[in-house]
């Protein structure tokens, strides 16, 4: 098992799962607040790396295409903050950090799971119902219906159409954008027979926000209604033959380990778990 716990949040992986929890900070995001717990399949993941910084750096998982309805959504527009994949950690934490990474690291290598796009999602996405407020309306989504509310903030456009409500099935994608610059950011949803396309400002099926905290959680509706389209299944390539040099690789692990330990990086506790790990994936058939 290993394990990280920061102010961020905490990071906690098995072998089979990657279990991420948010801290409880206030400078933890609100969107991964909301989040909350998400569990990460070992076939979900593609890689992960530990970013060094001037103070501390990051964890940062990469997930499989396809895998993660959420990243699918954001399309890797989510601020790091915001991003439940990254974790900010501090100076003082690096060794454990970089541990981390090379423990599932390690396990990729050994069990090497599929690494090209996933046929369907392998994360839920976001529970239902879900809704966010964000500049000119409040969206809600219950798993079978959209709606869309107007506040003060709206246009005399959106203001006139009214609440806007649709059903799953009439939507044909979400794309959500966030806020740069100048530019609004926004949360459009594209229905079947929708008239010609129109600014985030005046379009009825838009939610938009000129203020980039505006946003809130709004990917997370994003996210939840994407979930629930249907999607085009890609064709997967073949599953690659285990690598000859697996056991090299767990053995290396092993020395790496002990050093770890011996520099004071790893508990008495810690070193004797990671070790018996590794001993069972040098067994594995």
């Amino acid at each position: 098992m290993a394990e990280i716990a920061v102010p961020d949040g905490s990071w906690t992986f098995d072998g089979e799962i990657l279990r991420i929890v948010p801290g409880s900070g206030k400078d933890v995001h609100e969107l991964r607040k909301v989040l909350g717990e998400v569990v990460v399949p070992l076939k979900a993941v593609a890689g992960v790396a530990y970013e060094p910084a001037r103070k501390g750096g990051h964890l940062r998982l990469r997930l499989r295409t396809g895998a993660d309805p959420l990243t699918d959504a954001v399309a890797g527009a989510l601020s790091p903050p915001a991003d439940p994949y990254r974790l900010a950690v501090p100076k003082d934490r690096t060794g454990g950090a970089e541990y981390f990474a090379d423990e599932v690291r390690d396990t990729l290598l050994v069990h090497q799971p599929p690494s090209g796009p996933s046929e369907g999602y392998l994360l839920p996405g976001p529970a239902v119902p879900v809704s966010a407020t964000a500049g000119d309306g409040t969206v809600l989504f219950d798993g079978q219906r959209v709606r869309l509310e107007w506040t003060g903030f709206a246009a005399s456009e959106k203001a006139r159409s009214g609440a806007q409500e649709f059903a799953l099935a009439d939507i044909t994608g979400v794309e959500w954008t966030p806020q740069s610059g100048m530019g609004y950011g926004s949360l459009r949803f594209r229905v079947k027979g929708e008239g010609p396309p129109r600014s985030a400002r005046e379009d009825p099926h838009c939610v938009a926000w000129s203020i980039q905290r505006f946003g809130g959680t709004t990917a997370l509706v994003a996210a939840a209604v994407v979930a629930r389209l249907p999607r085009d299944v890609p064709e997967l390539p073949a599953p690659s033959p285990p690598s000859d040099d697996v056991h090299d690789a767990v053995l290396r692990r092993l020395a790496e380990l002990g050093e770890l330990h011996r520099s004071g990086v790893l508990t008495d506790e810690e070193f004797s778990a990671a070790k018996q790990a590794m001993i069972r994936r040098l067994q594995a058939p």
